[in-house]
């Protein structure tokens, strides 16, 4: 038998957590366009989507983006949507509603082939899940037609405190808690995020900044809210932590956020999005 590897492994758990996360992630965060996903409307202004185009929508989650271009291409023009996760798909398309020029498939972003040519490509928050993203951004570009456009958007890798507040403490004591491979914040900076898409051939690459805010309310809508919501691989790591630990756990995450606090007590995170286009 071949042994899996260390890419399929990862792809496998990605799409079991996706599978049981989406309800959330999209009730909580894509629906309500709170935090960074303001960055949609910047995203699609950026990607120049027209009437009548033919748009591809990699990694389209619960639909978020997919809704919108349907509205941009209008009823002459053709939307695609792929994901991996049976459960975000699904979201999606009660979401968005059917529509004749709007195509949902299920799967592989490294493998899946078209016979459709692209007028454009978008995928939000979405890149630094891929093991191996020049796979998925060089099978992308044969189906983007010639001078097409590309727009994507990352997390950006030093002005996310949302994340690091919880998970900085976290590593150090559950060294183990985030899959090493790949890593996530790989694109995070304008170059390293140009670089993948220039090493993917690519060309008339901007990358742009944009930082938006967040509030997930006083420190204990916080830390309750990471608990009540953690997928189960990162539940099981959790709760092998003692009573002692978590608690110190907790007080190691609130040091951290107090810079971020208001004197009513909320917290208002600073998030960093990173915007890329480029021409096929």
């Amino acid at each position: 038998m071949k042994k899996e590897s260390k890419g399929t492994k990862y792809k496998q758990r990605t799409i079991s957590v996706w599978n049981e996360v989406a309800p959330f992630y999209h009730k909580r965060w894509a629906k309500n366009e709170v935090g960074p996903f303001n960055v949609t409307k910047k995203l699609l202004e950026l990607s120049k989507i027209k009437k009548r185009d033919t748009v591809l929508d990699l990694a389209c989650g619960t639909g978020l983006v997919t809704k919108k271009l349907i509205r941009k291409v209008g009823k002459d023009g053709q939307v695609f949507a792929i994901d991996s996760s049976e459960s975000a798909i699904k979201i999606a398309k009660k979401w968005t509603g059917s529509s004749k020029n709007l195509h949902y498939v299920r799967a592989d972003a490294e493998k899946i082939q078209f016979n459709t040519k692209f007028d454009a490509i978008t995928c939000q928050y979405a890149l630094f899940f891929f093991p191996n993203e020049q796979k998925v951004l060089k099978n992308m570009k044969k189906f983007l037609k010639k001078n097409g456009t590309i727009t994507l958007a990352v997390h950006g890798k030093y002005n996310v405190p949302y994340f690091d507040s919880i998970l900085e403490p976290v590593k150090k004591m559950i060294p183990d808690y985030l899959p090493k491979y790949p890593e996530m914040d790989r694109f995070g900076t304008k170059e390293t995020f140009a670089d993948a898409i220039k090493k993917a051939g690519f060309r008339k690459i901007v990358v742009k900044k944009f930082v938006f805010s967040y509030s997930p309310g006083i420190f204990s809508d916080y830390w309750n809210n990471y608990k009540r919501h953690l997928s189960k691989p990162l539940k099981e790591k959790f709760d092998s932590l003692t009573k002692f630990q978590k608690s110190n756990l907790r007080e190691m995450i609130k040091d951290r956020t107090l810079e971020y606090t208001k004197k009513d007590g909320k917290i208002v995170f600073p998030w960093e999005v990173l915007v890329l286009t480029a021409r096929n």
